[in-house]
């Protein structure tokens, strides 16, 4: 089985760097009519990207830009709410603001871009809407509480549209990304002791890499996926799936040095 994505209208937010940029580029290399959304797009750009800037927290400009998509090529395949910023503090010491920020892009955003979409979907009687959640929203960091109760806003929010517009048959599900190295997170900048600190959390001793999100966002874009929806697909490389997953690396016989 190949996943087919050839002429598939396909909306990716916050496009321009990071996850965002593999999962817009991916899309293209599976045959898709790609739109990038950012606040920032770049000016000079070989790819077959269509960049559009948007900021998803207007709703007025998020509804224009979409309808402009969909006027464009006619239809609306899927979304991907890939826009989201991080906010690091302590719950007594987090400026107010930041934490609204995290609200306004991770939360609101999303809810914007999700109903400037629905009517089109819901025309077609078809639609794949694919949201960023995060392994934060599973299992939260001591000083993150604004991003991860943001991102499980992002999950319940997923899971009650899912309900909503499955008559349409719209599918709506997240995902959840793990350790893989951003610019937002600084994963690969981390000193030696404390990123082994980090992989040493996991079943797969290894970053991610923004291709194994892209993959299954693919995946769940396409018709492949037809009958899964409501779920929140983990990206971690098995960060729960025992309690130490360390353990496994001393068993006689195992690898050494994998990383």
């Amino acid at each position: 089985m190949d996943i087919d994505l050839t002429g598939r209208v396909v909306v990716v937010t916050g496009a321009a760097r990071g996850i965002g940029r593999e999962l817009a580029e991916t899309f293209v290399r599976e045959g898709a009519i790609t739109v990038g959304l950012d606040l920032r797009v770049p000016e000079a750009d070989e790819s077959a990207i269509d960049w559009r800037a948007c900021d998803v927290t207007d709703l007025a400009e998020t509804t224009r830009v979409i309808d402009d998509v969909v006027a464009r090529y006619g239809a609306l395949d899927v979304v991907v709410n890939n826009a989201g910023v991080n906010a690091v503090g302590a719950v007594d010491e987090i400026d107010p603001g930041l934490w609204d920020l995290a609200f306004d892009v991770n939360v609101r955003g999303t809810f914007h871009v999700c109903r400037a979409a629905l009517p089109h979907m819901k025309r077609q009687r078809s639609g794949r809407i694919i949201n960023a959640a995060s392994f934060a929203a599973i299992v939260p960091s001591v000083g993150a509480a604004a991003y991860a109760a943001s991102k499980a806003a992002v999950v319940q929010f997923t899971r009650t549209l899912a309900g909503e517009v499955g008559p349409w048959g719209i599918t709506a599900n997240a995902y959840a990304p793990g350790m893989i190295p951003t610019a937002m997170n600084g994963f690969a900048e981390m000193d030696p002791d404390a990123q082994a600190e980090r992989l040493g959390t996991l079943t797969l001793r290894r970053w991610g890499e923004a291709s194994d999100v892209a993959q299954l966002v693919c995946f769940l874009a396409s018709d492949l996926a037809g009958y899964i929806t409501g779920a929140l697909h983990d990206v971690s490389g098995g960060k729960l799936a025992t309690q130490a997953p360390s353990q496994a690396y001393d068993l006689p016989g195992a690898p050494r040095g994998v990383t």
